[in-house]
């Protein structure tokens, strides 16, 4: 009897609630649960088991770059997972997914092609990281600079 071990995601470090909107590109480490919006790309820091959980509540249009995914709400944008997506019974995307490890729940609907390549994943997640993150920082946006001086 084949026995595969069960994933457990690492504990959750940062939520976005129902009420809330993120305008820009947003990069985390550990566990990044959403039941807002976000209009901008999704990065999860490579190596550090980042774990994008969004609830049926939650909206993400733009492309997501994580190790695990595990979904249940909206995509509209391509999906490189480094090692799992979970598409549950609400999960919807349109766009590409690619993965390594793939669980997808019936009335889950992807609106593109699925692609199961490792190294192309692998290499996705890892060469798009935004310039200056901090694999330390929980979760960076992509604000506007201030200009002049703090002095």
């Amino acid at each position: 009897m084949l026995r595969t071990k069960r994933f457990k995601a690492p504990r959750v470090n940062t939520v976005i609630g129902e009420q809330t909107a993120i305008v820009g590109d947003l990069s985390f480490t550990g566990g990044l649960h959403l039941d807002g919006r976000i209009v901008g790309n999704v990065h999860g820091q490579p190596d550090t088991y980042a774990t994008l959980i969004v609830s049926d509540k939650g909206i993400i249009e733009g492309d997501v770059r994580v190790e695990n995914l595990i979904l249940n709400g909206t995509v509209n944008g391509d999906v490189y997972a480094s090692q799992r997506v979970e598409l549950a019974g609400n999960a919807r995307v349109s766009g590409t997914v690619y993965y390594s490890l793939l669980e997808m729940a019936m009335g889950a609907e992807v609106n593109g092609k699925l692609v199961h390549d490792e190294d192309q994943v692998h290499a996705a997640v890892a060469e798009t990281v935004p310039p200056g993150a901090d694999e330390t920082s929980a979760v960076e946006t992509d604000a506007p600079e201030k200009t002049g001086s703090n002095s």
